[in-house]
Order: structure tokens, then sequence, then C-alpha cells
């Protein structure tokens, strides 16, 4: 019949044409790609592509990885970000127990650089479905066997699966910096990282024009949901969050629980922004954006006050606390913050509590993880430089304790999340 003979062409078709039915996604070290034979590693799932690519108009080459199959060319990493080939003349390929990027006359342009390990068996390298671009024996397909891997080198985005953060056994330090502008890959001057010198690591975005760092926004600290100071929406039932803090490795990262989905964060000009594409829609929808409104930028009210979108003026002295500079105050500078109506006494003190906060700024706090909820007070009062204190991990009713030495500064009132800040206070004052 009329449906048996299509079936038997569809047989045929996969029989004798299996590229028909799957993508190539690995290269052996007998292979190469070139720019001029226009060949691509598409991964298994047919979701990313890796190749050569120019940016437009310009005559300079770069390799990377794209989504395939969203219609707005979108960048997930470039290898030569600062080091493009000068024209149309460029070789990938496995050289030695590392993955080599030649330009003209063979000068290598970029390179995986790993020590030269004993060759045990063929070395290969993979595009996977998430996007990882690896480098691995050909008989090992472990994750903790590769011998070298694109997650380790970040440029300006962060897919699911991904770490950001430290290994703390290699010393490598993940973060995100910008492109140079839309249509240059090369390293530009914003940075997003997570800063582990301070008490509690939390993730800090950075302009680094002329060598200088500014800090211009911070996640505030992980409290076992999320972290205090962005916009993550709870109780999303397609993605998850992941922080992990141990002797290995500090870290974050996210997983799509729903594959059809596909969610990425970017750093750019000025912004961290979480995108998110949901087929069959043409275009990536901007999730959030940080920083987003005027409580964003840091050091905005000073110390011991909070900015509140929802007062005006946005700088709130915390209770017990009034503006330091009254004038400045009033024309609605509040950067030289707050001072208190009543100095601490060390013994007659007590706590105000301010909810849905996102915590101050992390440089002077210390963390105690295995403490009691209830025993933070107690140990906040018995040390006379303690200035507040908040749960370091909300779920399951709380446990752990992080604590505050010295002026709190940084802080803001959120409409949603955040969480329980208490601030030490004269009895006077309570």
């Amino acid at each position: 019949s009329y449906t048996l003979s299509i079936l038997l062409v569809f047989l045929v078709l996969i029989l004798f044409y299996p590229a028909l039915s799957i993508y190539v996604n690995t290269m052996s070290s007998s292979e190469s790609l070139t720019i001029s034979s226009n060949r691509t590693l598409v991964s298994s799932d047919g979701v990313f592509e890796l190749g050569f690519f120019k940016p437009s108009g310009l005559s300079r080459w770069y390799l990377g990885i794209w989504y395939k199959k969203v219609s707005e060319k979108t960048y997930a990493w470039v290898a030569n970000r600062d080091n493009p080939l000068s024209n149309s003349i460029g070789t990938l390929k496995i050289s030695g127990n590392n993955l080599v990027l030649l330009g003209q006359s063979n000068n290598t342009v970029w390179s995986t650089n790993r020590t030269r390990g004993n060759a045990r068996s063929s070395v290969i390298a993979e595009l996977l479905p998430n996007g990882n671009f690896v480098m691995r024996y050909s008989n090992n397909k472990d994750s903790s066997g590769f011998l070298w891997q694109s997650f380790d080198f970040p440029t300006d985005t962060l897919l699911p699966e991904m770490k950001l953060g430290y290994n703390l056994k290699t010393g490598r330090n993940r973060f995100l910096t910008s492109w140079r502008s839309y249509d240059d890959p090369s390293t530009g001057i914003f940075a997003y990282k997570l800063d582990i010198r301070r008490g509690l690591p939390e993730f800090i975005l950075i302009n680094q024009f002329l060598n200088q760092r500014v800090e211009m926004q911070r996640s505030g600290p992980w409290n076992g949901m999320e972290f205090s100071g962005i916009p993550e929406v709870q109780g999303l039932n397609y993605m998850v969050y992941n922080y992990t803090e141990n002797s290995e490795e500090i870290s974050y990262s996210f997983h799509m629980t729903n594959q059809s989905i596909y969610s990425r964060l970017t750093v750019s000009d000025y912004t961290v922004d979480r995108f998110t594409w949901i087929p069959p829609s043409s275009a990536w929808n901007l999730f959030w954006s940080l920083p987003t409104d005027v409580c964003d930028p840091l050091y905005l009210c000073g110390s011991y006050s909070y900015c509140d979108l929802n007062t005006s003026p946005n700088c709130n002295c915390i209770r017990g606390f009034v503006p330091k500079n009254r004038q400045q105050w009033d024309l609605r500078e509040g950067s030289e913050g707050c001072v208190r109506t009543t100095q601490l006494s060390c013994t007659g003190d007590g706590f105000l509590r301010l909810n849905n906060m996102k915590l101050p700024d992390t440089k002077t706090a210390t963390v105690d993880r295995r403490i009691d909820v209830k025993k933070c007070e107690e140990r906040c009062l018995s040390d006379c430089n303690c200035t507040s204190f908040a749960t370091a991990d909300v779920r399951n009713g709380g446990l752990g304790c992080v604590f505050w030495t010295g002026d709190l500064v940084e802080m803001r009132k959120q409409a949603v999340g955040g969480q329980d800040l208490y601030v030490r206070l004269n009895a006077a004052d309570l």
C-alpha cells in the first residue's frame, strides 16, 4: 500500500544516509575544522553548534559556539576572543593532546595549552548537549576525566550546568566578562565574579575601566535558596539553582528541568541579564536584569540606612538612627548615612527585626554554619562589637548565623524575597 512504500523509503533513507538523522559532534585527532570547508560540530541534540564566525562586515574570524535553533545568532562562547584570525585562513585540530587553532602560515592563534600528558589512548574533541566543548580520551566519557573543557573558560555567558566561582583544587576562578561591543567579542570592561574575600561569598558586577575596579552591584549572600539581592523567582518549575561551598569548590550553577526551554545569564555593558527562550518563540525574553532600579547602585544610602523603592526619599534610617548630615539628607543625598541616637551599652542591648531585606555588604561579616538559629542572638549579644545578625540558611526553619561587626552598609528592602535582619540597638531605642 501507499503507506508501506512511504515507510520503506524512509527506512532506506535512514539506513543509507545516517547523516540525515544524526549530527556530527566529535572531532578525532586525524580530523580538523577549517574556515574554508564550512564544516561545524553540532551537539547530539542539535541545540549548540561550534565553528568559525565573523562579526558583521569585518574580516576578523573567531572560533565560537552558538545556539543552532535560535533564529537570532546568539553566541555562548568564543575561543580566541582577544586574538582573532586576520583573514579566512584558519584550522582547528588536535595536536599533541592539545586543541590548537592555526592561522596563516600555521602560526598558533589559540590553544588549550595543557602540559603534554602521556597519550594512553586517542584523544577526541566533543561538543556536548549542554554546550560544553571538551577534550577527552576516546574511551572515557566521564566528566571528571575531561582533559580540558570550555566551561572552565567562560566568556560573557553562563549556560545551564556551567559553574561560576572557584575550583579550590586547581585555583581556577571562573567569571563572566562582557564583549567589548555588540560585534566585537574581545574582552570588555564589565565582569561578573564571585568575590570570596568577603565574610560570605557574593557576586559582584565590576567595571574595570582603565584597570580601576569599581563595584557596581552585588548579589547579596546565598541564603540556601537564592542570593538575597537578585530577583530570581522562587518556585519556577523549569529552573533549579545550585550553590556549593566546600573544601573543593565555591560555585554557583543552575540547571533546567525542562530541556525545551533555554536560559542563559549574560554580562554586557553595565548590566547582568537573564534571558529565556521558550519555543516556538522567535526571540529571547529578558527575564530579569541588574541593576534594575534606583536602589541597585552600591552605597547609595550610606551606613545604617536602607533603600526602599516605596518611600520618598528612597533612603531610610533604621529605627534608632538619625541622618548624619540632615541638610544633605533633606536634599535627598543619603550617602553619608545615619548615626545612632543612643550608643550601645553592650550589656542592656536588644534587637530590631527588619524583614524582606537584602543583607548588608558582607565585608565585615563572619558566618557559623553549625550553630542553631536560636543561639544567634545570644552569640551576638556576647560580643560587644557585633552590630547585627541574620540566618545563614533560611531553609527548614533556618540553620547557622551570619554576624556583622562594624557599620552596616548597602542594605535595601525588597518587595518580595530578601530575609530577616536583626539590628542591635540600645534598649532605650527599642
